[in-house]
């Protein structure tokens, strides 16, 4: 017995050892990085969550190109300007794909914008801008959805008579709702059940991505969905959705619209019609539905998020939301419609819209990305199919790149006479092949959405509170700890 026992030992012993041979024999085809554990890699290290103080402090040991190993995944992440800018831009096309795993296959199976690869990839994305093109996004005369719903979040705030209220709500039904007018045509009401358990499928899904559950679903993806109540809420949030979607696909194909009305399934339904009989065309039901479900999910979340640290900015720091509300009443007035256009004329409102956007920076990690071939990294070799990871808040943040990384300031945006100026580290929306498809949309909402409520109201914190936290709380997107605020008619 003893000698059986020990022969089981030395058999387990030797294969931890042969593991980790291979794995120093391994790691010599990726750029350095921490020593990664037998069977875990180096997610003990991490706890389990990719957080971007994490990624910093490794960053100063091993360079600004470094390799995780989550289990026996390699991932090569990116960290700082140079190495994210460079990393995304220099050879693009070789790090345009997307990684498959458990999740993501669940999540889209390939299909839609979002996760897919290569040639329906590509495709699809093309038909994404194109369509979103036609739709007006982006010009003048096509803004009357996206004031229409920031002028319905007016009328709500007013009827709350500037009591206290928490804003998370009525801000993401809004910007649900200029997704809903843009893919359905229509908008949902304010009590509208199919509206709440959409946003609250959306946050599952959302909360799912960066979470200790994501990493042990990946581990172990048929224990996990038998077991685990967070894995069961994601698949079934995701079920909701594609009904959800499924059916609003359905009542548009018996009531196709003119030209000018047209809304997003509209126009793919209409491409699925034209595409027929062409072997090489991607376009489906299925991905349509996929195409819409990544709409809502990378659009949805985001966006509200930034408008929530908006507004918490506002009441935290009262002398910038003064000074933006002097420049709207003496440029466009208490009464003039916001459009997109009058942000060349407000070039203080713009800055404090990107600082918001920098300082917040909602999405520290950017989608990971995948190289589609053997390529180099600032110098690293990288081979085919490597996870690649962007660390955006490294970029944001960047002391190399912003006067005062670590403050609020929206004289990082403006040059020495009060101009509005770009700036090339303001990568919010990503860089390269994947940068996010609906980043016109992005910031056509939070320039109206935030123009029209600080040009109808100034925000305070309820009477007695002196002050409120902004630590984030960390997810696949940061948000704001819960707060309340008062919207005060001006």
């Amino acid at each position: 017995m003893l000698a059986v026992s020990v022969a089981l030992l030395f058999f387990v012993v030797s294969l931890l050892v042969a593991q980790v041979l291979k794995w120093q024999w391994i790691r010599r085809q990726y750029p350095p990085g921490p020593t990664p554990y037998p069977f875990f890699g180096n997610l003990l290290q991490m706890n389990f969550n990719i957080h971007h103080e994490i990624l910093k402090k490794m960053a100063k040991i091993h360079g600004n190109v470094f390799t995780l190993w989550l289990s026996n995944v390699p991932v090569v992440v990116l960290q700082g300007f140079q190495a994210v800018k460079e990393g995304l831009t220099v050879h693009a096309e070789d790090v345009a794909g997307r990684p498959t795993s458990n999740a993501f296959n669940i999540l889209t199976h390939g299909n839609g914008v979002m996760f897919s690869n290569g040639y329906l990839w590509k495709q699809q994305r093309r038909f994404g801008l194109a369509t979103m093109r036609k739709m007006g996004v982006g010009k003048k005369d096509q803004q009357h959805w996206l004031q229409e719903e920031a002028h319905h979040l007016v009328e709500y705030l007013e009827q709350t008579a500037g009591k206290p209220l928490d804003p998370t709500m009525p801000l993401v039904r809004t910007v649900s709702n200029v997704i809903s007018s843009v893919i359905f045509g229509h908008r949902f009401s304010e009590d509208d059940e199919n509206l709440h358990r959409l946003i609250d499928s959306i946050d599952i899904v959302g909360a799912f991505g960066n979470s200790i559950i994501f990493f042990v679903y990946e581990m172990f993806p048929w224990f996990s969905r038998l077991f685990l109540t967070t894995v069961k809420q994601f698949v079934s949030s995701i079920n909701f959705m594609n009904g959800l979607l499924a059916k609003e696909v359905e009542s548009h194909k018996g009531k196709r619209k003119s030209d000018e009305n047209k809304d997003f399934i509209d126009y793919y339904l209409d491409q699925i019609d034209k595409t027929k009989g062409d072997a090489d065309a991607t376009y489906d039901e299925e991905n349509l539905i996929q195409s819409i479900f990544d709409l809502f999910l990378a659009g949805t979340e985001t966006t509200a998020s930034t408008l929530r640290w908006a507004l918490l900015y506002m009441v935290v720091y009262p002398d910038i939301q003064e000074k933006v509300q002097k420049e709207l009443d003496a440029v466009v007035g208490r009464s003039h419609l916001i459009c997109y256009e009058d942000r060349k004329k407000l070039p203080y409102t713009n800055a404090v819209i990107h600082e918001i956007q920098r300082y917040s920076n909602i999405i520290l990690v950017a989608l990971p990305r995948q190289s589609v071939k053997d390529t180099q990294l600032l110098g690293y070799p990288v081979p085919k199919n490597t996870i690649i990871l962007a660390n955006i808040d490294s970029v944001l943040s960047d002391p190399g790149k912003w006067e005062t990384p670590d403050q609020f300031n929206p004289g990082h945006f403006l040059d020495e006479d009060g101009n509005f100026i770009n700036r090339d580290a303001f990568l919010a929306f990503s860089a390269g092949h994947r940068v996010c498809m609906g980043e016109l949309l992005a910031r056509m909402e939070l320039f109206i959405v935030f123009s029209t409520l600080l040009q109808a109201f100034r925000f305070t914190l309820p009477e007695g509170v002196k002050e409120v936290s902004t630590k984030l709380v960390f997810g696949s997107t940061m948000k704001p700890p819960p707060y309340q605020l008062c919207a005060i008619p001006r």
